[in-house]
């Protein structure tokens, strides 16, 4: 099975374009090596998966062909503890790290836009 497809299947990229690219990008890791979306994946291979800020290492259990539903798609990886414990951590940092910031309650007027652009703080379009 193409290693972009299982991606696509097991649902950590919504299409095949975007889990391609993540590969093509390095951030989809086979054994610590660097993989090609033909890359034929087997049962009991180990990926190292970036997504965004989230870091997952899974080990293949069944190859899927098609997109099923979520459930169907949790049954076919299994996500080790470390990684588990390690994403749970970059969870609460980037929580703690977000306690300063208050959102404003509403969109900022006419008359504020107008200041904010003033400042430099937007950029012209």
């Amino acid at each position: 099975m193409r290693l972009d497809v299982w991606l696509w299947a097991a649902r950590f990229f919504k299409t095949r374009v975007l889990a391609k690219q993540a590969i093509e990008s390095g951030k989809i890791r086979i054994h610590d090596g660097a993989g090609k979306a033909s890359k034929l994946l087997h049962v009991g291979d180990r990926l190292r998966i970036a997504r965004g800020e989230e870091q997952f290492e899974v080990d293949v259990l069944v190859l899927l062909a098609q997109r099923g539903s979520a459930v169907v798609a949790q049954s076919c990886y299994r996500e080790t503890e470390t990684s588990r414990a390690a994403r749970a951590q970059a969870a609460e940092q980037r929580r703690l790290n977000a306690t300063g910031y208050i959102k404003p309650p509403t969109k900022p007027d006419k008359r504020a836009r107008r200041l904010i652009h003033a400042l430099g703080d937007i950029d012209a379009f």
